[in-house]
């Protein structure tokens, strides 16, 4: 029975440092992953902003643009279309050819337009996402060090019947506490062996 005892206890002195172990590190893995997903969302928001300034610089040439040719202001048209930005040009270019001064169907600008892109707002959205994946893989790796933990209670009790089992006179309980033990123990590896390893 002694020797049992401590077999048991070597083996489950060892499980329990590894419990603790990967437990720390899928801990430093999920505070690392969620300060990743803080930063992708700081960097989707400065997108977001960059692109709501482009915005509102297409917005204020083009307003500039459509009171030139109200009007009739010609050379106040072509120092407006000037300033049109890059994502600007080719949606109005396509806005003209829908005609819109006649043609009740077009849209109400180029801003409306299927050839304004955004690429900052595309970025910001593609951030997002990344942001939201690293948040789901930050909160699955919380939940792992949190089993990892309640593996290592598991294998403390296991280290608390045994202790205690060598301080009974009856065979009858020693047998007992190493039976309940021996459950605990295996049921602790089985949970081991279920387990994400850590992170490297």
């Amino acid at each position: 029975i002694t020797i049992v005892e401590a077999l048991m206890l070597a083996l489950v002195a060892i499980l329990a440092a590894y419990s603790g172990f990967a437990s720390a590190k899928w801990s430093t893995e999920e505070s690392l992953t969620l300060a990743r997903a803080n930063t992708a969302r700081t960097a989707a928001n400065r997108a977001y902003m960059e692109a709501a300034e482009a915005r509102n610089f297409d917005a204020t040439a083009f307003n500039a643009w459509f009171t030139a040719y109200l009007d009739g202001n010609e050379e106040g048209t072509k120092i407006a279309e000037k300033r049109f930005s890059a994502q600007l040009a080719p949606a109005f270019a396509a806005w003209i050819e829908t005609d819109p001064f006649v043609n009740p169907d077009a849209p109400a600008g180029p801003t409306y337009m299927d050839e304004c892109e955004q690429p900052e707002n595309d970025l910001g959205m593609e951030l997002d996402r990344s942001a939201d994946d690293l948040g789901a893989q930050g909160s699955t790796a919380g939940r792992t060090a949190d089993d990892y933990v309640r593996i290592a209670v598991l294998l403390a009790t296991v280290l608390f019947l045994v202790g205690i089992s060598g301080h009974f006179r009856v065979r009858s309980a020693r047998y007992g506490l190493i039976g309940v033990a021996s459950v605990m123990l295996i049921w602790s590896v089985g949970l081991l062996l279920t387990s994400p390893f850590p992170p490297s």
